[in-house]
């Protein structure tokens, strides 16, 4: 039992309810168990509540705006659930009760709403309901804007259910009749349903096997998204007064099933069907979404009378011819954003790619897409139509089995921001010759379906250390290509050129100064995930302006046995401030020092300073040389401490210091004197386990201090007092059972963060963090819901809040008081009461089962016998006497402690003056047991024979059978009387084994023959033994 214990079983709820009015130092958080959060919001996601909290009347209820209770076990909706939230404007049900299909686990579940749940919040204005298993649309408030149905088990809409909702103006049903949420037919939704909604502007009804467009959609429609059903046919009636369409989606219902990530129905021969005028009448549309429609030709008067068409997604269809001729394009001007991707031929790259001259018509374009068609050649004529478009920003080709690629075209385009040209085959620069050599009808290549999904985005440096490429006026991606070497040809023309992208290739050269020398303007260069030699000091001198240099996971080189590499490059690039040499596994034959006027950020996470600082002073300077460093990442280089002169031989100017994941077990706290700029310390995810080797030093400029994820256990009273500046401190995922005002002192109530979630607090009564976490709770995230007690065992795993600690009463103590003075009456009224009833009875039984109990214990007391055992050996046989003295003895007498045994030896206890038989008589009388040690029993000595029968003569006198035998080899059992005696009384017949391993348990029998009545062992299916005379 611990410490404390839970009060009651009472619901979390009532808790919270009772807690709320505690009147303690501290106020507890208004909402629990939920969390505050700014902007009027309530967090109660992930809670696994089972009903809705009902908050205090205490709590400022008419501040919640915004109440969110996603994913939580809520099944039933009660009338008064959100009446006393006279402000809520957002609520949000998602994931309570999901359909049995949408279930992790398949379970079946029906959420129950009462008719008044939300009429009585008549400020209500959104409401998300979707994945939860109803079957009908509740009653709503009138106030309602936003709704969403999405994932349910809706599957009828009829005026009835929006009568009321006259400001509804977001709509969202989708995904209630598809293959994860499978119904019989399709949702229905009959003509007119929606027609009263006179202010619907969106409205979503996407995956619901629908098989044609609802009829009389209400005219106030400005975005429409019917996607993913299975409507074929589009005529104009379909869409006939939809006159403010601004967003049309109607793709994937018509499928190109070989490109299809999920189960996919082929979409039927000859079909779609799109009227020529099925768009005419839409003026305002500006957004048209086409994809996935096994489209493989494109009507002109589709795009009629779109003057205002600003998007229109075509990819995922079968247009990889007609893009080459087309005229659709002519008429759509106003056009911005043109996604063709993957219109490609089954089972088809093409040699080239010519786009029809009418891309040149759009003039409004700025992004067009391209991945994903197919084609091994990029030159001058595959990008003809648009070199004079003037907008044109972006242009994306990743994915087409590009090996050839003349990059000068870009070079012509006014306004190119950014081309992707990721994830192709490019192994090298290409001229307009080469492309002229090869014919259109060249080789085909045979794909297979599986080959055509796009990979993974990369996962972008952290903007601290590295950053990204947006704000660049031009970005080249060739990233994950064939790249093995870099020729200044590839880049003719590209002079603007400002961010360049080769990461994931596998460039091997030593790059020495004349890779990028047409790139002038270069600022930022990605060389991540190659195999780049830094051989020469003179390596990306050519590239005058560059500011950030990513040279990450470069690792095979710096892993070759006895070859050095040349990091002097470093000092040439005056404009140089980011540089990564992270996950390179850098650990020797480097040069010895960084030197860079200009550098502010180095990432050198990954590497080995833990061997290379453990070279003497070889490194030691390794960083010095970088005078306005101000972020430094030391992460994951396996230090296991930090010396005094290792951070003394830092930068002066640094402001950031990451030493996350390493082994340090200690950390010299006093050190941080010797890097007055530092701002941010970052030691997560280290192996500290005390803060209490001195404290933050006075003066340090601290302000934000990472020590997350270590085994921190215990901390220093007045640890974090000196440093007055610090912020914030992250002190989650430790060991933890408290959290002490006197860490803080004053700097308490300064604190912006304090993060204690996941430790084991130990919740005992009267904790005295609760209270200081109270004060501070402004400062704590997650307070209410990720703050937890590690112990008591009851309490593991909740809320600090579960039950109030200050409050609680000790009951662990209560009952062992209480059963203290228990038995203290029960013993004061019984002892007299028995002994003046029966007394002498209680006398009797007291001294009856004394006499039963073993005496080895107070044998010497009141006994007169002064040996434990009498030895009889045969003297003569100098082998038995050798083990009688030297084993028998030193185990009964000297190895036993405390239960050491007295032997009677001939030679050591016998008076002397005394005759033989005197000496004999005395001995057996004397001892407890006799015991005749044996070598055989053919022939022994008289000694021998004579204390047998002084033995056998005790046995009839005082009816006591002390003989015990040891037999020291195994011939001596061919005797009778050892047979017999065996037979009748085993334990007192001992063989001494010969074999090391059972010695142990030898000894172990013999004590326990030598200390009991041998009546215990006699075998009763033979003899009762000897029998006390009465």
């Amino acid at each position: 039992m611990g410490p404390c214990r839970a009060l009651h079983p009472l619901s979390l709820l009532v808790q919270a309810a009772v807690l709320a009015v505690a009147l303690a130092q501290g106020t507890l958080p208004a909402f629990l168990p939920c969390e505050f959060q700014p902007k009027g919001l309530v967090n109660c996601n992930w809670l696994f509540l089972k009903s809705v909290p009902h908050f205090s009347a205490a709590a400022p209820r008419a501040n919640v705006t915004s109440l969110s209770l996603l994913s939580n076990r809520i099944h039933h909706l009660h009338d008064s659930d959100f009446a006393h939230l006279s402000s809520l404007r957002i609520l949000n049900l998602k994931w309570n009760c999901p359909p049995a299909a949408l279930s992790p686990m398949h379970f079946p579940c029906h959420m129950t709403i009462e008719p008044n749940t939300f009429l009585a919040v008549p400020t209500l204005e959104e409401l998300n309901l979707s994945y939860n298993g109803i079957t009908t649309v509740p009653a709503l408030p009138r106030s309602l804007v936003s709704l969403s149905l999405s994932h349910t088990n809706i599957l009828v809409l009829d005026p009835t259910h929006f009568a009321s909702l006259q400001a509804l103006r977001f709509l969202y049903m989708d995904g209630n009749c598809y293959y994860k949420n499978p119904c019989q037919w399709a949702v229905e939704v009959a003509p007119g349903a929606l027609l009263g909604l006179g202010n619907l502007t969106h409205l979503s009804l996407k995956y619901n096997n629908l098989t044609e467009v609802p009829r009389r959609l209400p005219p106030s429609l400005e975005t429409l998204l019917l996607s993913y059903n299975h409507i074929v046919t589009l005529a104009p009636e379909d869409l006939a007064n939809l006159t403010a369409l601004r967003v049309l989606d109607v793709g994937g219902n018509c499928r190109r099933c070989d490109h299809a990530r999920n189960p996919c129905r082929e979409c039927p021969k000859h079909f779609p069907k799109l009227h020529p005028d099925t768009f005419s009448h839409l003026s305002h549309l500006e957004g048209l979404v086409l994809k996935d429609s096994s489209l493989y030709s494109l009507d002109n008067r589709w795009f009629r009378g779109l003057d205002r068409l600003q998007v229109l997604d075509l990819s995922e269809n079968f247009l990889y011819d007609c893009i080459t001729r087309t005229t659709a394009f002519q008429s759509l001007a106003r056009l911005e954003n043109l996604n063709l991707s993957f219109n490609y031929h089954k089972k088809v790259s093409f040699a080239h790619l010519h786009l029809a001259p009418s891309f040149n018509g759009l003039l409004s374009l700025k992004v067009l897409d391209m991945h994903g068609i197919f084609f091994r050649s990029l030159s001058q004529t595959t990008l003809q139509p648009l070199t004079h478009l003037p907008r044109l920003q972006v242009l994306r080709l990743q994915m087409n089995f590009i090996n050839q690629a003349q990059l000068s075209i870009f070079g012509t385009f006014p306004g190119l921001l950014y081309v992707d040209l990721s994830d192709n085959r490019i192994s090298g620069a290409a001229t307009p010759a080469d492309d002229l050599r090869e014919a259109d009808g060249g080789p085909v290549f045979w794909l297979q379906s599986r080959d055509l999904a796009p990979g993974p985005l990369d996962t972008l440096s952290s903007e601290d250390f590295m950053p990204s490429c947006k704000k660049s006026n031009f970005t080249l991606d060739l990233s994950r290509n064939n790249l093995v070497t870099i020729q200044q040809e590839m880049f003719a023309h590209l002079s603007h050129l400002q961010c360049l992208r080769l990461s994931h290739n596998s460039i091997s050269q030593a790059v020495n100064g004349s890779q990028f020398v047409p790139l002038t303007s270069l600022q930022v260069l990605d060389l991540s995930y190659n195999k780049l030699d830094l051989y020469h000091g003179s390596s990306f001198t050519e590239l005058p302006r560059l500011e950030a240099l990513d040279l990450s996971y470069n690792s095979q080189p710096f892993s070759m046995q006895g070859v050095g590499h040349n990091l002097s490059f470093v000092a040439q690039l005056r404009s140089l401030r980011y540089l990564s040499l992270a996950h390179n596994d850098i650990h020797s034959r480097v040069s010895q020092q960084l030197c860079s006027a200009s550098l502010k950020a180095l990432d050198f996470s990954g590497n080995a300073l833990s061997q290379m600082w453990a070279e003497g002073d070889l490194y030691l300077h390794f960083f010095q040389g970088l005078r306005k460093l101000v972020l430094l990442d030391l992460s994951k280089n396996h230090l296991h401490t930090l010396l005094p002169s290792t951070l003394d031989n830092l930068p002066k100017s640094l402001q950031l210091l990451r030493l996350r994941d390493n082994n340090l077990a200690f950390f010299n706290w006093s050190s941080l004197v010797l890097l007055p700029q530092l701002e941010i310390l970052d030691l997560a995810g280290n192996q500290l386990k005390a803060l209490s080797n001195g404290s933050l030093p006075s003066g340090t400029r601290l302000r934000r201090l990472d020590l997350s994820s270590n085994s921190i256990g215990f901390v220093t009273p007045g640890f974090f007092v000196l440093a007055k500046r610090l912020e914030e401190l992250n002190l989650s995922a430790n060991a933890l059972k408290t959290v002490e005002p006197s860490w803080f002192g004053s700097l308490a109530g300064t604190l912006k963060i304090l993060d204690v979630s996941a430790n084991p607090l130990h919740c005992a009564c009267g904790a005295a963090f609760v209270d200081f976490l109270l004060e501070v709770q402004a400062a704590v995230p997650g307070l209410p819901s990720r703050v937890k007690c590690g112990s008591p065992g009851q309490l593991q795993g909740r809320s600090i809040f579960a039950q109030d600690l200050r409050l609680c009463l000790d009951e662990a103590l209560s009952w062992d008081c209480f059963g203290l003075s228990l038995l203290v009456v029960a013993l004061g009224l019984a002892v007299p009461m028995l002994h003046h009833l029966c007394g002498w009875d209680l006398w009797y039984c007291f001294h009856l089962c004394l006499a039963w109990l073993p005496r080895r214990g107070w044998r010497r007391g009141a006994d007169t016998l002064f040996y434990d055992a009498f030895v009889v050996f045969d003297k003569t046989q100098s082998a038995v006497a050798d083990w009688v003295y030297n084993e028998l003895r030193v185990q009964l007498e000297e190895r036993r402690g405390r239960r050491a045994l007295r032997l009677c030896l001939e030679e050591r206890d016998w008076l002397p003056g005394k005759t033989l038989f005197e000496n004999i008589w005395a001995s057996v009388y004397s001892s407890r047991k006799t015991l005749f040690v044996l070598a055989h029993t053919d022939r022994v000595s008289g000694l021998l024979r004579a204390s047998f029968l002084l033995a056998q003569q005790r046995l009839l006198e005082d009816r006591k059978d002390v003989v015990v035998l040891v037999i020291l080899r195994p011939d001596a059992y061919r005797s009778r009387y050892v047979r017999l005696r065996q037979r009748l009384c085993r334990q007192s017949v001992l063989l001494w084994p010969h074999q090391p391993s059972g010695q142990g348990s030898f000894w172990a029998q013999l004590g326990t023959a030598l200390t009991r009545d041998n009546r215990h062992f006699y075998n009763q299916n033979f003899c009762r033994g000897p029998t006390t005379a009465e």
